[in-house]
């Protein structure tokens, strides 16, 4: 780590209630975001699933399903539409996965102190500075940020590119998967193409300042071409490789390719 150191059917609502009284509280808030979808599978499948376990059983394949095809779609010509600086969101939401909601609890990071780790399938794999980070290509992009939970924000990111970045630690493009592991121990990974998309970015500034603690200084991925849980914060290690290691939320059902 760093030197810190998406209404049921009406025909559906029966089945739906009956197979989340099976699910822990944090697995029915999950059940209740995918239940379109489970109304829509059990029509063409015919599937029981009047309990639980059924329901994440059907739910999971939908998953799986679901990035297979997104990952299919997915161009590196595809850009996320840009906005003009008067469609910027001020103030930016704050969200985040660990409870309270709150931007106290994000992590408090030195700047002097503060690494960021390159591990797995990369040429060179010597930390990196804050200092030699600012010192890359700086590109900016206003886009939209998209929540799973509904709601969106338009902001202003300022960064590298993370094909440059890939390029000058020659990262092994043919690997599979890139993974964040973040300081505020959260975890995702992305697919290669996705991490090579022109508009991915390692982002160090918002809105022409300093990325603010609360949006996840030192460093976040930045990502418009995915939902808003796969762009994590307070990134300090980026693993490039084969294995697929899931992520916080990923773990416990979200799609993991979730591409718009």
């Amino acid at each position: 780590m760093t030197g810190v150191d998406k209404k049921p059917h009406p025909d559906t609502d029966v089945i739906l209630r009956e197979a989340s009284q099976g699910l822990d509280v944090r697995s029915r808030r999950l059940f209740l975001r995918r239940a379109v979808g489970l109304g829509t599978l059990t029509l063409l499948t015919g599937c029981d699933v009047t309990d639980g376990f059924s329901a994440e059983a059907v739910l999971s394949r939908m998953s799986d399903f679901n990035d297979r095809v997104q990952a299919w779609l997915f161009s590196s010509h595809r850009l996320a539409r840009e906005y003009p600086e008067s469609a910027i969101t001020r103030p930016f939401p704050f969200n985040s996965f660990y409870q309270p909601n709150t931007p106290a609890k994000a992590p408090v990071i030195d700047p002097v102190t503060y690494r960021l780790n390159i591990t797995g399938r990369a040429d060179r794999r010597d930390d990196w500075t804050l200092d030699q980070l600012y010192a890359l290509p700086r590109v900016t992009q206003i886009t939209r940020h998209i929540c799973i939970e509904g709601w969106s924000a338009i902001g202003k990111w300022s960064g590298v590119r993370f094909s440059e970045f890939l390029r000058r630690i020659g990262a092994d493009t043919r690997a599979k998967y890139v993974t964040f592991r973040c300081d505020d121990d959260y975890v995702t990974s992305i697919d290669m193409p996705s991490a090579l998309h022109p508009q991915t970015q390692l982002t160090f500034w918002f809105d022409d300042h300093l990325l603010p603690r609360e949006y996840g200084f030192p460093m976040k991925l930045r990502i418009p071409t995915k939902l808003g849980f796969k762009n994590p914060k307070h990134v300090g290690e980026i693993d490039i490789g084969n294995d697929y290691v899931g992520g916080t939320w990923e773990t416990v059902g979200y799609n993991w390719f979730s591409g718009l």
